[in-house]
């Protein structure tokens, strides 16, 4: 280009040159070439100074792709403590389960370079994603609408839902404990209380009444009189008097105290029969309308106390799922609801004999690997994940986790 401009301009000045030579005075030559030549080159060092672009060859740019994942990638994956989907080991220097496995086969299919990092509980988990700490998480994350409005998920990688878990009915030894719990009871303990107070009365009373009396049934003497009087009083208050009083005062006495023990072992038999059918009826929880008046715990932030709050059930919420174990052995809890598959694991393994899973799953839901809206990552897990139910690795790790016993 430059080339052709400046042969262009030399063909100028020449023919203007041509047109001026024939000039001026006594065959002296003139300036007006040399103006001209002068003016033309600097015209043309301006002109080319102003427009760069006219000097260069443009390069051909070519579209921006969309990120791909490749080895060199070093993504965080968030997950957090959730058997059997996620299992730590003793010295919690190595991860495995589940969804530890399905991650690490997705990951090995696209050629991904990947770091976990542990969270306590779900909603820091997600919190992670959002914030951008973590490019992906994977546990045991259950898709829901609300969470579809801020995260992008995988295809389904599990089917599960929430069920209820409460101490083994047959663990103690059936109803023997039930009738030491019965009589240790506070309530109880109250009304023995108040007995003894009350016969300890009744023995003085008929003591002082029959002690002068000739044919009385108490002795003069104090300390065998009153511990006969107080067997009266006892055996009258329960309704199994052998003896009456032989004065005026004392059968008058006799015939109040009778109508006392008639009212105490009215109250007493209601007493024990309110405690025993409380107990039975912490015993029988079988379905989410039990739930009501007992104590139930799950996970804070979970779909469990969420499901629990919408019904207006009340719940306590812990950090994690083994605190809600704990609650539940410890009786702090009358029972347990959370992910059916959790707690299926912990009944068949480390809650085997002391808990039982019962009713049916009441909220059927799935779990999914969550990603940030609009993540370059989730048609290639969502590609892989497909290909690992078509080949088979994906029925092999499920029956690796959770066909383990099948009761």
């Amino acid at each position: 280009m430059l080339i052709a401009i400046a042969r262009i301009f030399r063909l100028c000045i020449n023919s203007f040159r041509r047109l001026v030579t024939p000039t001026t005075h006594k065959g002296r030559r003139s300036l007006i070439p040399h103006i001209s030549l002068g003016l033309g080159s600097f015209i043309l060092v301006l002109f080319l100074v102003l427009h760069p672009g006219l000097t260069q060859t443009p390069t051909p740019t070519t579209p921006t792709s969309t990120p791909t994942a490749t080895a060199t990638d070093k993504m965080l994956v968030a997950t957090r403590i959730i058997p059997p989907f996620v299992i730590a080991d003793k010295d919690k220097s190595k991860l495995s389960g589940f969804s530890i496995d399905l991650w690490q086969s997705i990951a090995k299919e696209i050629g991904l370079n990947y770091q976990f990092v542990e969270y306590p509980n779900v909603a820091n988990l997600l919190s992670a994603v959002k914030d951008g700490k973590a490019n992906v998480g994977i546990a045991a994350i259950s898709i829901t609408a609300e969470r579809q409005q801020q995260f992008d998920f995988s295809l389904p990688m599990f089917a599960g839902g929430l069920q209820i878990m409460v101490r083994n009915s047959d663990n103690g030894g059936g109803g023997v404990p039930n009738i030491f719990q019965l009589f240790f009871s506070a309530s109880l303990l109250q009304v023995i209380a108040l007995a003894l107070v009350l016969i300890i009365f009744a023995a003085h009373v008929i003591w002082l009444s029959e002690r002068n009396h000739d044919e009385g049934m108490i002795s003069k003497s104090y300390i065998p009189g009153i511990f006969k009087a107080s067997w009266w009083a006892a055996a009258t208050l329960a309704t199994q008097a052998d003896e009456m009083p032989k004065g005026a005062i004392g059968r008058f006495i006799a015939i109040i105290w009778m109508f006392i023990g008639v009212l105490f072992v009215a109250y007493f038999t209601a007493s024990a029969t309110t405690s025993l059918t409380v107990q039975q009826l912490q015993g029988d929880i079988r379905s989410v309308s039990d739930l009501p008046g007992h104590t139930v715990v799950t996970t804070a932030g979970s779909t469990a106390a969420t499901y629990l709050k919408e019904r207006r059930i009340p719940v306590q919420e812990v950090g994690k799922i083994e605190q809600a174990y704990e609650a539940l052995l410890s009786k702090k809890a009358d029972a347990v609801v959370f992910d059916s598959p959790v707690l299926l694991f912990y009944a068949a393994n480390e809650g085997k004999g002391k808990v039982e899973v019962v009713g049916s799953i009441f909220r059927e839901e799935n779990y999914g690997i969550v990603l940030p809206n609009d993540s370059p990552y989730r048609k290639q897990i969502n590609r892989v994940l497909l290909s690992l139910k078509e080949n088979g690795t994906y029925q092999a790790l499920y029956d690796k986790w959770f066909e383990v016993d099948k009761s």
